[in-house]
C-alpha cells in the first residue's frame, strides 16, 4: 500500500517561476551548465550544479561546491526568490509538449515503500552518481529534483485531478524549449484525504525516471535515521519529492545507439552477419524510424537500412530478453560488434530520441561508424519488467517532456 503524502513546499515566486525552472541537472555537461547559468542567472541549475560558480580547475565534487549550493539556496529564500507555503499541500503539475499533455501529482513518497519494493525499480544505479546527489541533498537539507513516478491509472485520482484543473493555476508559463507548464495548488483537506486514501489502495508505484535521485534520497533518509535513533518515521527525511503520473498519459521516446567501428569487419561482412537474425532491407537516403516492435533502422556508409527481427526472436517469452533494446544488444551489438557491456564500453554511445534521426546521421559522419534507430520501449513493457523484479538494459527509455527542477523543493528538517 503506497504512502503518498502532501508536504510543505518551498517554491519560486510566481513572477520568477519560469526563470527559475530548470531541466534536470544530469542533462547537461559542465560547459553546457555554465552556459545555461550565464544565460539565465536565476536558473535553478546554479544550485543543482553549483560547480558553475567556480573555475573549471575546481573538481565538481569538491565539498565547497555543495557548500555553495546551500549558500545559493539559502540566499534565494532570504531574498524572496523562493517562498514557503504554510500548510501541507499536493500540487497538480501539467506539462504539454507538441499538443500532448500529461498531468501528475507532486507529493512525497515513502523511503520505506522504496525499501519494501512497493515502489519498483527497473534500473541499476552507479555509486559515484548516487554519492553526488546524496551529498547535495544532505548538505542542502532539501530535495530539489523530483523523482518521476508512475502508477496504473486510477479513476478516483483522475476525477479529482480533473476537478482541480478547472481552477486557476498558480504557475502557467511556456519554457524556452516550447514545453508549457501549469501548476495548481491543492490545500483542501478533504480533497487531500481523498487522494491520499486512493494512493493507499494502490499496491505498486513505479520509478519511470530518476533512479539515482531516488536511491540518493533513500540513503540520505537512512543516514538521518542512524543519526537520530529516536526517529518516529514521520520526519520529512523519511520521504522523497516525487511527481506521480498515471501510466496511460506517459510517452516514452526511443533511445538510439551508435557505435564507433565495425569491429574489424567491412560493410558487406557486417551485413552478412546481421542477416543471421535480422532481415535487412536497403531504404536509401530517407531516414528510417521503426514503426513497430521488432524493427530497427540502421545508418551505415551514408545509407539507411531497415532491420526486422526474424521469427525465432519474436517468440522469446521473457520481459527483459524480448525488449527491442535486448534483441539488438544480444543478437547484434554483442556477438557482431563486440559490445560486451554497454554500460562501460567507450565504443558505444546513446542518443535520446528527442534529438531526431538527423543526429544519428551527424554522428556517423563525424565520429561513429554505424547508428541504430529504435522503436520505443512501451510503458507496459516497463511495468512488466518492474513487476517481474528484473532490470532493463541501460538506456532503454527516454521520457519527454522532462520535469523541471526548482519549482518544488522539499525541506528535510
Amino acid at each position: 500500500m503506497a504512502s503518498i503524502k502532501p508536504f510543505i513546499c518551498i517554491r519560486p515566486r510566481v513572477d520568477v517561476a519560469s526563470r527559475v525552472a530548470a531541466l534536470p541537472y544530469d542533462v547537461y555537461d559542465r560547459q553546457e551548465a555554465k552556459q545555461e547559468v550565464g544565460r539565465e542567472p536565476l536558473s535553478f541549475l546554479r544550485i543543482d550544479r553549483a560547480e558553475t560558480e567556480f573555475d573549471d580547475s575546481v573538481d565538481m565534487y569538491d565539498p565547497k561546491v555543495y557548500k555553495k549550493a546551500k549558500e545559493l539556496l539559502d540566499k534565494n529564500i532570504e531574498d524572496g526568490i523562493f517562498i514557503k507555503d504554510e500548510v501541507e499541500c499536493y500540487y497538480i503539475y501539467e506539462l504539454c509538449m507538441d499538443n500532448r499533455a500529461q498531468t501528475g501529482i507532486v507529493a512525497c513518497a515513502s523511503i520505506d515503500d522504496y525499501l519494501s519494493n512497493v515502489i519498483k525499480k527497473h534500473e541499476n544505479t552507479r555509486e559515484d552518481k548516487e554519492l553526488d546527489r546524496i551529498t547535495h541533498v544532505d548538505v542542502c537539507n532539501a530535495q530539489t529534483g523530483p523523482i518521476f513516478l508512475t502508477y496504473r491509472s486510477n479513476n478516483i485520482i483522475n476525477q479529482m485531478v480533473n476537478e482541480i484543473k478547472k481552477e486557476e493555476p498558480i504557475y502557467n508559463f511556456i519554457a524556452n524549449d516550447g514545453v508549457s507548464h501549469k501548476v495548481w495548488k491543492l490545500d483542501d483537506k478533504e480533497k487531500i484525504t481523498i487522494i491520499r486514501d486512493a494512493f493507499s489502495k494502490i499496491n505498486q508505484i513505479y520509478i519511470a525516471d530518476g533512479h539515482h535521485r531516488a536511491a540518493s534520497a533513500v540513503k540520505v533518509g537512512l543516514k538521518r535515521r542512524k543519526e537520530n535513533p529516536q526517529y518516529t518515521g514521520n520526519e520529512e527525511y523519511n520521504y522523497f519529492l516525487s511527481v506521480l503520473f498515471p501510466d496511460e498519459q506517459l510517452m516514452i521516446m526511443p533511445y538510439n545507439r551508435a557505435v564507433k567501428d565495425l569491429n574489424g569487419l567491412n560493410k558487406d561482412e557486417f551485413i552478412e552477419k546481421i542477416e543471421a537474425n535480422f532481415a535487412v532491407s536497403l531504404i536509401g537516403l530517407e531516414p528510417y524510424q521503426p514503426k513497430e516492435k521488432g524493427t530497427f533502422g540502421m545508418f551505415l556508409d551514408g545509407k539507411w537500412y531497415a532491420l526486422r527481427a526474424k521469427e525465432h526472436l519474436n517468440t522469446i517469452d521473457d520481459p527483459v530478453k524480448s525488449l527491442d533494446v535486448s534483441l539488438l544488444q544480444d543478437y547484434l551489438l554483442y556477438p557482431i560488434l563486440g559490445i560486451v557491456d554497454p554500460r562501460t564500453d567507450s565504443r558505444i554511445d546513446f542518443i535520446g530520441g528527442i534529438r531526431g534521426l538527423k543526429e544519428l546521421e551527424r554522428r556517423v559522419s563525424e565520429d561513429m561508424a554505424v547508428a541504430f534507430s529504435m522503436y520505443p520501449t512501451s510503458i507496459d513493457e516497463l511495468l512488466a519488467v518492474s513487476d517481474a523484479d528484473k532490470l532493463m538494459p541501460p538506456k532503454s527509455t527516454w521520457f519527454e517532456p522532462k520535469l523541471r527542477s526548482g519549482l518544488f523543493i522539499h525541506e528535510l528538517s
